[in-house]
């Protein structure tokens, strides 16, 4: 146990052990529960093979939301070390007060609403198991004549306490908050009903009332029960007409028990849904990167290929490869094929540097070459070739040089 953070909580004895637990039950229990009273939810949910963690939250918390807060990390770092060894699907199991006592501040850490001790994967971990909700005599609001009607009454077994005690504080509880803080107690009120509402996602909703029930009147909860159908959630709403607040297992054991159980199945397959959901989005997420790893393969091959063939649109298809010199990435492909036909339709002359260079110049290249006669011939492969009437013979430079000493 952990007392002095808003409540205090702890592993049932008497729960499936956790290697053998097909899930977990959180059980938020009302104010001034003890552990007797919980016994026989906690014997009901161990024969069904789930494991509890039973969660006491103190008066405080009800109006404290630093407290709850507080109490809520506890709760969840328990999880956390049980689900780190085996996620298993997990309900939360409100019992009148429980709610607004820590479940809601659950439902908010879990959702990144307010700051916790955990991480974000503990948390995603957390709320990724969590699979229904269970809410029993609950929700109950607090900030109205029910609440103080709630605070003075005790639950079910628990007679025994003296109640002389708890009116008085309730009371003063009760008018002290609405007096001094007035908008804070309001604020808290709306932001209790709207993370409900917000939880409506995290699975199946089961939900026990009573019309003979003055501390959750049936009425308030009917409407929550419509207002969740309404987000799309899949709303089981067991009411009677004769049982006390949080005792309507007590009363309808047969069937209670059934709805619980048929709920904790739904739950166990919406996680298994879930987690073959997950592992399909994981399966698909190294399939993306494999084939993004292909594909830029291909995209860098393809850049280099072009890169080194560049095309030169002339007649002859000649390709020029280019060179370490003159290679530029900043210049777009239009202007280098611009540069290719350029240097195509303007080759460069030939220029003779030197007293030798100038002699052959003039031996080897004719200055005049009028009278010509070219013909166009068709070469023995097919091609084009052009031949003149004045045929050349074999280059001989012997004689170029004779005639050069001359």
């Amino acid at each position: 146990m952990w007392p002095g953070c808003g409540g205090r909580f702890y592993w049932a004895p008497e729960s499936a052990p956790p290697g053998q637990a097909r899930g977990v039950a959180v059980l938020f229990a009302w104010v001034w529960s003890d552990e007797a009273q919980l016994r026989p939810f906690v014997e009901l949910y161990s024969s069904l093979g789930w494991r509890c963690l039973v969660c006491h939250p103190d008066l405080v918390a009800l109006y404290l939301s630093e407290k709850a807060t507080s109490l809520a990390t506890g709760v969840i770092s328990e999880l956390v070390k049980e689900l780190r060894v085996k996620p298993v699907p997990t309900v939360l199991a409100s019992f009148s007060g429980g709610s607004k006592g820590c479940m809601y501040k659950v439902i908010q850490l879990l959702a990144g609403i307010c700051e916790g001790d955990a991480t974000m994967k503990d948390y995603r971990l957390v709320r990724n198991c969590i699979c229904g909700q269970i809410y029993d005599s609950s929700p109950v609001d607090f900030v109205s004549d029910v609440g103080t009607q709630f605070l003075q009454k005790p639950a079910v077994g628990n007679l025994s306490q003296s109640t002389i005690l708890r009116s008085w504080m309730a009371k003063v509880l009760a008018s002290g908050m609405d007096t001094l803080f007035p908008s804070r107690i309001e604020a808290q009120r709306a932001e209790y009903w709207h993370t409900l509402y917000s939880a409506a996602g995290l699975g199946p909703v089961l939900i026990f009332c009573s019309e003979d029930d003055n501390l959750a009147p049936c009425h308030i909860i009917c409407g929550f029960a419509r207002r969740l159908i309404e987000l799309g959630t899949d709303v089981k709403l067991m009411k009677w007409s004769d049982s006390q607040h949080v005792g309507h297992y007590n009363s309808h054991e047969i069937e209670y028990r059934k709805a619980v159980d048929d709920t904790l199945k739904k739950a166990l397959v919406t996680f298994c849904h879930r987690s073959q959901l997950y592992d399909s989005n994981m399966a698909g997420d190294q399939e993306y990167k494999i084939a993004h790893s292909v594909c830029s393969l291909h995209n860098a091959a393809a850049n280099s290929n072009e890169s080194l063939r560049r095309v030169a649109n002339s007649p002859s298809d000649h390709f020029f490869l280019p060179s370490s010199k003159d290679h530029d990435e900043s210049r777009e492909p239009s202007s280098l094929i611009e540069d290719q036909r350029r240097h195509i339709s303007h080759p460069p002359c030939m220029e003779p540097k030197g007293v030798l260079g100038q002699i052959l110049f003039d031996v080897c290249v004719p200055n005049n070459v009028e009278g010509w006669d070219i013909k166009p011939t068709v070469s023995p492969n097919g091609r084009p070739t052009f031949a003149s009437a004045r045929q050349l013979g074999p280059f001989n430079p012997i004689r170029y040089f004779r005639r050069s000493r001359l």
